[in-house]
């Protein structure tokens, strides 16, 4: 006698097939209706945009923050997790004030820079030459 097929109906035996494709024990779903799943909807409802931006408190958003992945070598990944460790943060955190500091940094480098280049321009000297100066012909020396 030839065995029906896993996962289908036989034509010729007309059996079910071997496995309905659940688990032994597992529970069967209620037929009573949809049934919302408030974790899901609060899921949802978190990551949807919003129009007044939250900078505190209910971990929804925090202004305009967004998160940004560096990738780094196994190397300088364990020195910042040791390094972070030491100082009893993690290494996010770490990483988030480093980069925070080198930004405050060149922006303040940058400030000295552009004043520097104002107070180069008032010290030196500039001579302003009427226009119509170099229009006559030179007068040659005996």
């Amino acid at each position: 006698m030839p065995l029906p097929s896993l996962g289908r109906l036989s034509s010729r035996t007309n059996l079910k097939a071997a496995s309905s494709g659940r688990h032994r024990g597992a529970a069967k779903p209620a037929d009573d209706g949809v049934v919302e799943d408030k974790e899901l909807t609060s899921y949802l409802a978190a990551l949807a945009p919003d129009a007044d931006n939250e900078s505190t408190g209910t971990g929804k958003r925090f202004g305009e923050a967004q998160v940004i992945q560096l990738r780094m070598s196994l190397i300088a990944n364990q020195q910042l997790k040791d390094i972070a460790a030491d100082r009893d943060i993690s290494p996010q955190a770490l990483a988030q004030e480093w980069i925070l500091e080198r930004l405050n940094w060149e922006g303040q480098a940058a400030s000295l820079q552009d004043q520097r280049q104002s107070d180069l321009t008032d010290l030196t000297d500039e001579f302003h030459f009427p226009a119509d100066a170099f229009d006559a012909p030179a007068v040659g020396r005996r």
